[in-house]
């Protein structure tokens, strides 16, 4: 049996399970959970420790088929223009709740696409956000750039508002590709927003690929990480394509038959990442490659990786704050997930109420199983010593699962009273193997595959 038909016996192909950005997922969230819980979690932040903060954008100028975001087009400024309207009313919530001291120690604009903003809405959100929640010295913004849809203007207010990563959505720089998937984004076209980002002072950067689109295949996906390189980012995301049509009725616009099969999509990961690994990138969890000098590569290192609904981070700040429609927090206390259509975002807001409407208290057991879970996902391993050093004897209840995982996966991974670790040969399996850890099977959900 080759490597590949050993990875396909043990549901590499056919499994469908969580990405695990998060533990429980959102599909487990209940309705029972919602502003009030938000309210006093917020309230009761310590204010010597600080937050992250998520923005989000939900509006793009062309709807991208591939896509399964929340988002919705327009071709007007005017819906932005009272969205941010709407974020000012929310941060005015949170300022009279927020603890005072509070700061915030990175930032995130996500979308849909943040740069539809024009420059006076940049430096008005920008500003309001740091109004209520001050950036610490060290804060790290982030910003989801579309390179057809920035100019120097916008990224110089970025810039002057504290922008110090950039990260560039490009999927694939096939043309035949990017008509199947409803994205035109030429090179030149990339290249010189890299170029302008860089002119700016923002010399952070991350290159967002996918694999497993239409009419990719091992020439297309070679020249696209060809080009990539050619930008010399700090860090990729290679993301495989999920088609979940039932999810966001977009994807119906695709053509399923101009997908790579199964073996081919398989194949396509692996030049990909043989290529990044080639040209000096460490692989970092099971989708992202950085630098060695960068900090992600370096928190892989050390054992400070985490994960979280933007992926694999260096950021270690336990509390998120999600602002805006569908946006997620994670508190102390568990989740709390905003309206996640703008209008019922809206109303909420407009009401005078925080907009979460469902979310998730965690248990000891929850949080015991998230952290058994992040550690399989960012170092293909499981430190039990660890986990009974902060649980207790909470951490035996695993034991069944650990012994689970050792007969199943047998020889691809290495199982004593201290460890479980992936063998390397194994990683492909890691979402399949940590899914073995997962108590909450929401029924009728249908992830993604894990390959």
């Amino acid at each position: 049996m080759t490597q590949l038909d050993r990875l396909r016996s043990l549901g590499l192909f056919n499994s469908r399970v969580p990405r695990y950005t998060s533990y429980p997922t959102a599909p487990v969230f209940s309705r029972d959970v919602g502003a009030a819980q938000q309210a006093d979690a917020l309230a009761a932040l310590d204010p010597a420790v600080p937050v992250s903060v998520y923005l989000h954008i939900p509006f793009c100028e062309r709807l991208c088929w591939f896509c399964a975001c929340r988002t919705q087009g327009t071709s007007t400024l005017s819906p932005v223009e009272s969205y941010v309207g709407t974020l000012e009313q929310e941060l005015a919530l949170l300022r009279d709740l927020l603890p005072k001291g509070l700061r915030m120690g990175r930032m995130h604009w996500g979308g849909g696409t943040p740069t539809i903003l024009p420059p006076a809405l940049i430096h008005r959100l920008a500003q309001a956000v740091r109004a209520v929640i001050p950036p610490t010295d060290d804060c790290e913004f982030s910003v989801e750039i579309d390179p057809t849809m920035v100019d120097r203007a916008k990224i110089a207010a970025l810039a002057e508002e504290g922008m110090n990563r950039a990260s560039i959505g490009i999927q694939d720089f096939d043309p035949q590709v990017q008509n199947a998937i409803g994205r035109l984004q030429p090179f030149d076209v990339t290249r010189s927003c890299v170029e302008d980002l860089r002119a700016a002072g923002i010399t952070s950067l991350n290159a967002d690929l996918v694999y497993g689109l239409p009419h990719q295949d091992s020439a297309r996906i070679d020249d696209t990480v060809s080009k990539v390189l050619e930008l010399a980012p700090d860090r990729v995301a290679l993301f495989g394509y999920a088609h979940v049509p039932w999810v966001s009725k977009r994807q119906q616009l695709i053509d399923e038959i101009a997908l790579p099969g199964e073996t081919a999509r398989y194949h396509l990961a692996e030049l990909a990442a043989k290529r990044f690994r080639e040209a000096g990138f460490a692989p970092i969890g099971i989708d992202h490659f950085a630098r060695q000098e960068d900090g992600l590569a370096r928190a892989a290192k050390t054992g400070h990786l985490r994960r979280n609904f933007q992926g694999y981070t260096d950021d270690t700040c336990a509390t998120l704050i999600g602002l805006g429609a569908s946006s997620i927090s994670r508190l102390p206390t568990g989740y709390v997930q905003n309206a996640a259509m703008t209008p019922a975002y809206v109303q909420k807001i407009e009401a005078g109420e925080l907009a979460g409407v469902r979310g998730h208290v965690m248990t000891p057991d929850d949080l015991l199983r998230a952290r058994t879970i992040e550690m399989l996902m960012c170092d293909f391993a499981l430190d039990r010593a660890a986990l009974r050093a902060e649980f207790g004897s909470l951490a035996d209840t695993l034991d069944g699962q650990v012994a689970q995982v050792a007969s199943r996966f047998k020889d691809l991974v290495d199982v004593n009273a201290d460890a479980l670790v992936i063998h390397p040969q194994g990683r492909a399996l890691t979402r399949i193997i940590a899914n073995v850890f997962d108590a909450h099977e929401p029924e009728g959900v249908r992830y993604s595959q894990a390959s």
